[in-house]
């Protein structure tokens, strides 16, 4: 049995909660948030037991007799200093994305829970969805023939946020995507943005914080050349979740807004005639996909890597620190106007 903290229940960290309360080999015994009204609600949505603690005090944890793991679903900015905490304690952690803000606090905390011999897992929840999972198997079987280029397009009209601008709240799902399909990562990436809501000196936001992107292009550079192209923007009513890996044998499609086919593989080659290139073979096939919610399969996954003592081969912290030093160089291409950046 797996005694687990649950360090934040707002949007997020409701539904790990709810998650972890459904597996029974896992025994929820604390609750953890900085809002007790917060707490109050959960108490009563989940009826939780009496005997699971409720408190607002992270370090309330360290006196928990038996507690072998946290999940931490809490803004960003804190979860250097409290992943730190729970690995010096002695427990196994399941973090939200981003691991960290900083590739060098990525990197420290990894080297730290190796040194502790605990789990440090980062919840990339698309790469547990059904579709993704079944891409990468389309991908790499070589089904697409000589892969081109990829793209993607993740737009919605709101929420803005107030801490990270556009490119940090987006864009990495589809890196993470991209990464695990084509199992690389980027060598080199460019970034260009524009800023229409929160400008500086506006005076419009009492964000300490100014010229938040709304609008990013991204463009990532691997090793063997392909390149992907992601659209990013956060005031655009067209919602697009959408992904695409092109090859000469046909293009790959994760589209999350389609309730019937979400993965979907369309068919076609050209055949040259003298100067002409005429397109032959053309189909379109509905991928079937495994049933399952991605973030249940996260916890699921979670749950067998403290149990076995082995790092996720989905979604380590070594690939968390490898997502944020990609985020980082693209925060840094796009402060200098969209200039190719290396991650050599």
């Amino acid at each position: 049995m797996i005694n687990i903290a649950i360090i934040g229940v707002g949007r997020w960290g409701v539904h790990l909660l709810r998650n972890f309360l459904a597996i029974p080999q896992v025994t929820v015994v604390v609750v953890v948030d900085p809002h007790a009204e917060r707490l109050a609600v959960v108490k009563q949505q989940f009826n939780l037991d009496e005997n699971v603690l409720l408190t607002t005090q992270w370090s309330d944890i360290r006196h928990i007799s038996g507690l072998t793991a946290v999940a931490i679903a809490t803004p960003a900015t804190t979860h250097y200093t409290l992943v730190k905490d729970a690995l010096n304690w002695g427990y196994h952690v399941l973090a939200e994305k981003p691991l960290t803000l900083n590739p060098v606090e990525c990197q420290e905390l990894c080297q730290l829970a190796q040194l502790k011999q605990l789990i440090l897992m980062v919840d990339h929840t698309y790469l547990f969805h059904p579709a993704v999972e079944k891409g990468q198997a389309v991908v790499q079987a070589g089904k697409l023939g000589e892969l081109r280029y990829g793209y993607a397009a993740r737009t919605h009209l709101g929420p803005v946020r107030q801490d990270v601008d556009a490119l940090w709240d987006l864009a990495i799902h589809d890196i993470a995507i991209f990464n695990h399909w084509l199992g690389q990562v980027p060598i080199s990436v460019q970034a260009t943005g524009r800023v229409w809501l929160q400008t500086e000196g506006s005076g419009e936001t009492n964000n300490s914080l100014s010229n938040l992107a709304d609008l990013v292009w991204v463009t990532l550079t691997y090793p063997d050349g392909f390149q992907a192209y992601i659209h990013l923007c956060w005031l655009n009513p067209d919602k697009q979740r959408r992904l695409a890996v092109v090859g000469s044998l046909g293009t790959l499609i994760f589209d999350e807004m389609s309730s019937s086919s979400p993965l979907t593989l369309l068919h076609g080659e050209f055949e040259r005639q003298g100067n002409l290139f005429l397109p032959i073979n053309q189909s379109q096939e509905i991928l079937e996909l495994e049933t399952g919610e991605p973030l249940k399969r996260v916890c699921q996954s979670f749950l067998t890597c403290i149990l076995q003592n082995t790092p996720s081969n989905i979604s380590s912290s070594r690939v968390g620190t490898e997502l944020v030093k990609i985020l980082s160089a693209l925060t840094a291409s796009l402060n200098q106007g969209g200039k190719s950046v290396s991650l050599n």
